[in-house]
């Protein structure tokens, strides 16, 4: 008999798995394995050694190098807000956090003013603790008066340069990139912007001074692994960027990583709590050096659960993951190695892009960014809108019953807005909707279930006939119907048999569409239009919501 552990398995070519992939395809083309992100960056269905080589000029290993030689260790340290309506209250959860496994202060967006009485009893705690300060508010900065300690630590998050003197462990000099990324910013535009506000910074001073203070701020999307490689990518920028001013061997630079609320919803609001978990689990994995996790409800307001929560996935991925066992634990990853080489490349053209414009301030003000931006954005809430980005609740998978919070704590630029909206417009002008099926169950039920989804996103909970067999029951069902829209849900052929008998009795106050996509001209004939994959939803249900107020003036 054969032992097992001596058989050899040939190790098949890159040609023989694309070969077996074409079959497997069954007529797709082998193309369709391949993904375009926002970043223009081409995702490969397998990556391997012999591509990945290639891809980086073989050097692999000097990128790897250089991303753990600019990390400061393996570890990374917990950030988490508080979220207090008073400054006592603030005080008190910081205090209780600390011990339950927070390391910093973290003040971030709070519902109370920073008046002298706050201000003070915020520099007492920073006496005694390193902190991160979030400028959400310019009134905080102005705790500084009130320390006396002049060897504090910690770092200042701000959108403007801070001038604060005396404070010399105090980071305050930052590339704060969350506006970029809450107007639409890719990984590219993220790390060259950071690139040339870091340039601004660094040609005001001596670049020795300049490191001291220095760090970035990031915040972290959902795209797992490009994200690991978005803060895999700025170590090796940031070597390159110093090596531009003539320093061969930099300090490792700090990076600061928050979860992004840009994918975060209203709606079914624990799925934001996942949301943060791939998030945290990537700034982990990309080697952040300090972290925070957002509540799961901190659109509308946190409580000391949602804190207790977020500050407990920090703590998982740090006593559990023993990730932090391991420097840099995505190297080596042929296809993290890839994306944070391509990322390298495209960042480092578009800083010096960013550059030869004049550096960052002119490159905004000539409004060439922010029109970069714009479309950027435009495409996520496009995609959204289609369905090519599914958020979970949201535009997908939604709970037709659930209601919009009316509740607002912290709002920023998301891309949940657009069906939030649609919501309330729905529940402010109610339309009855009905789905008329016909043919047999299993035949339409996936048809139908894809049409209730559609419906559902905008909070619309729709009758479902049971299906017809008979097209004159079908016709005096929608004669006698007390529904203003009805969408046909049936198979191909059946829908282009029955839909003209449909078209030919139809009262004239029903909207009728059809599910599924037709060339025919059923439009011209009384149909109002239809419902398929990849169309815009928002776009769609308004259209249906106007077209209704026109027929029943």
């Amino acid at each position: 008999m054969t032992n097992m552990k001596e058989v050899e398995f040939k190790k098949p070519s890159y040609d023989e798995w694309q070969e077996a992939s074409i079959k497997a395809l069954k007529g797709k083309p082998f193309e369709s394995l391949f993904t375009k992100t926002i970043e223009g960056i081409t995702l490969e269905p397998l990556y391997t050694t012999e591509s990945l080589m290639a891809k980086v000029d073989g050097k692999l290993e000097e990128q790897v190098s250089t991303i753990r030689a600019m990390q400061v260790d393996s570890a990374f340290t917990v950030a988490q807000a508080a979220y207090g309506d008073s400054i006592e209250e603030f005080i008190a959860q910081t205090e209780d956090s600390f011990e339950r496994g927070n390391q910093y202060v973290t003040v971030g967006k709070v519902k109370f003013e920073w008046n002298e009485n706050a201000l003070k009893q915020l520099a007492a705690l920073l006496e005694k603790h390193p902190f991160v300060i979030n400028v959400v508010d310019p009134a905080v900065v102005d705790v500084f008066k009130y320390v006396e300690n002049k060897d504090i630590s910690g770092f200042i998050i701000s959108k403007e340069e801070q001038t604060i003197l005396d404070f010399p462990n105090v980071r305050k000099l930052n590339a704060y990139i969350q506006d970029a990324h809450y107007q639409g910013a890719n990984a590219v535009q993220e790390l060259a912007i950071a690139l040339a506000k870091a340039s601004e910074l660094a040609n005001n001073m001596e670049f020795a001074e300049f490191e001291k203070q220095f760090f970035v701020s990031f915040a972290i999307d959902t795209k797992f692994f490009m994200e690991i490689a978005k803060i895999r990518a700025f170590r090796v920028l940031w070597k390159a960027f110093a090596k531009a001013y003539g320093v061969e061997n930099p300090q490792p630079v700090k990076i600061f990583a928050e979860t992004s609320l840009r994918s975060f919803s209203k709606l079914d609001v624990y799925v934001n709590l996942l949301r943060a978990g791939n998030e945290a689990f990537s700034a982990v994995l990309g080697g952040a050096d300090v972290v925070t996790v957002h509540p799961h409800d901190v659109l509308t307001k946190p409580t000391n659960q949602s804190i207790r929560i977020a500050r407990n996935v920090s703590l998982v991925i740090k006593e559990e993951s023993h990730i932090t066992q391991v420097l840099d634990p995505a190297g080596g990853s042929y296809y993290v190695e890839s994306l944070t080489h391509e990322l390298v490349k495209k960042a480092w053209a578009k800083f010096v892009e960013i550059e030869e414009a004049g550096g960052y301030s002119a490159y905004a003000e000539s409004g060439k960014l922010q029109k970069e931006l714009d479309e950027m954005m435009a495409r996520r809430i496009n995609d959204v809108e289609r369905r090519k980005t599914v958020l979970v609740g949201t535009n997908n998978f939604a709970n037709a019953n659930e209601e919009v919070p009316s509740e607002s704590f912290y709002e920023v630029n998301r891309i949940a807005k657009p069906f939030e909206e649609l919501r309330q417009q729905f529940k402010q002008s109610p339309v009855h909707v009905a789905i008329l099926t016909y043919g047999i169950l299993k035949n339409i039920k996936p048809r139908t279930d894809f049409v209730k989804g559609i419906f559902a996103t905008a909070g619309i909970t729709a009758e479902v006939t049971d299906p017809f067999t008979d097209i004159e029951k079908a016709k005096e069902w929608l004669s006698n119907t007390t529904a203003d829209y009805v969408v046909f849900s049936a198979t191909d052929d059946d829908t282009k048999e029955v839909i003209p008998a449909l078209l030919a009795s139809k009262p004239g106050h029903i909207l009728l569409d059809a599910a599924g996509k037709f060339d025919e001209d059923w439009e011209e004939q009384g149909l109002n239009g239809f419902v398929f994959a990849g169309q815009n939803i928002i776009e769609k249900l308004q259209g249906i919501q106007d077209t209704l107020k026109e027929v029943q003036r």
